[in-house]
């Protein structure tokens, strides 16, 4: 009997640890070419390019006037009000759609219907045609007051006086809000597993504080993405206030071009300004998104992690 070749036997450290170098007689492996992938970025890159390039060329366009009036004191002031606009309508209709999530999520079926009833009805009606109903909210009650019932008047006044444009926007807005924040609550809450909630029954603690630090952080994973869309919606939202004489960027914009009649330059003023600000909210969720991630997953680098290991690399 012929004794085991010791030369080729695996010494029993060896057996599951990692694979050493490539011989050198090793043949690399080659990655699979996609010639179409290339083909169709091409294609695609030299529609954008060309459109780009037409847009640039156009004498239409006028970019001297788009210059002109960028920076231009009723443009600005018109940008300040839209964006005055966004943050209150914001603020307020997500502290509201919180009080309609927890009426949504509540045991009594009376505030249950309520809320059921108050974000179909503001989800079914479009934003202009409640903008436009509290506009005129002075031809169903010429007069609002507010006082004891069966008891003197503290406050009486004009609704034409009291409703202006601006509190028509911002009341037409927030309702629209807050039925669409209620929702997302209520379904970031509903994300979280109920098991969650048990442990913290288990380990003895109060209901106020395994909303705040168990369930809370967890549904905002699901909030902020969501939220962040309806701020960004909100802002092009505001664009349909000029329909009530509402002096914002549109209805700035809309101002000088019926005097100047340059009405295509002055309304890439107006989409410039909104794909600036849309940006800066784009960023701000990125990161808002980043921060309430850890725990549940590694977030990605952020560009600025990318620029600064690209540029160690080099």
């Amino acid at each position: 009997m012929s004794a085991p070749n010791v030369e080729h036997a695996a010494h029993p450290a060896e057996i599951g640890s990692e694979p050493g170098p490539p011989r050198p007689d090793t043949p690399a492996l080659a990655g699979r070419r996609h010639p179409g992938r290339w083909v169709a970025g091409s294609v695609a890159l030299a529609i954008v390019a060309a459109g780009a390039w037409s847009l640039a060329r156009n004498p239409a366009m006028e970019w001297d006037v788009v210059a002109e009036y960028f920076l231009a004191t009723p443009v600005l002031e018109g940008l300040w009000l839209t964006v005055w606009l966004t943050v209150a309508v914001t603020t307020t209709g997500f502290v509201a759609g919180i009080a309609v999530a927890a009426m949504r999520l509540s045991a009594n079926p009376v505030l249950r219907a309520i809320s059921w009833a108050y974000v179909w009805f503001f989800r079914s009606v479009p934003v202009l045609v409640q903008l436009l109903f509290w506009f005129n909210i002075g031809y169903l009650y010429p007069t609002l007051s507010l006082g004891i019932p069966g008891g003197p008047t503290l406050l009486s006044g004009s609704a034409n006086d009291l409703i202006s444009a601006t509190t028509a926007a911002l009341l037409g807005l927030t309702l629209h809000e807050a039925a669409h924040a209620g929702e997302i609550i209520r379904g970031g809450i509903l994300a979280v597993d109920p098991g969650q909630v048990e442990a913290g029954n288990a380990l003895g603690l109060r209901r106020s504080r395994i909303f705040r630090r168990v369930v809370l952080p967890q549904a905002m994973r699901s909030i902020v993405p969501a939220t962040g869309n309806l701020l960004i919606g909100t802002l092009k939202g505001t664009s349909m206030v000029s329909v009530i004489a509402v002096n914002d960027l549109l209805y700035s914009v809309q101002f000088i071009y019926n005097r100047t009649y340059a009405i295509v330059p002055l309304l890439t003023v107006a989409t410039a300004w909104y794909l600036i600000v849309t940006s800066l909210l784009s960023v701000a969720q990125y990161y808002v998104e980043r921060h309430f991630a850890r725990g549940a997953r590694r977030p990605p680098p952020s560009p600025w992690h990318r620029v600064r290991a690209a540029w160690r690399s080099r």
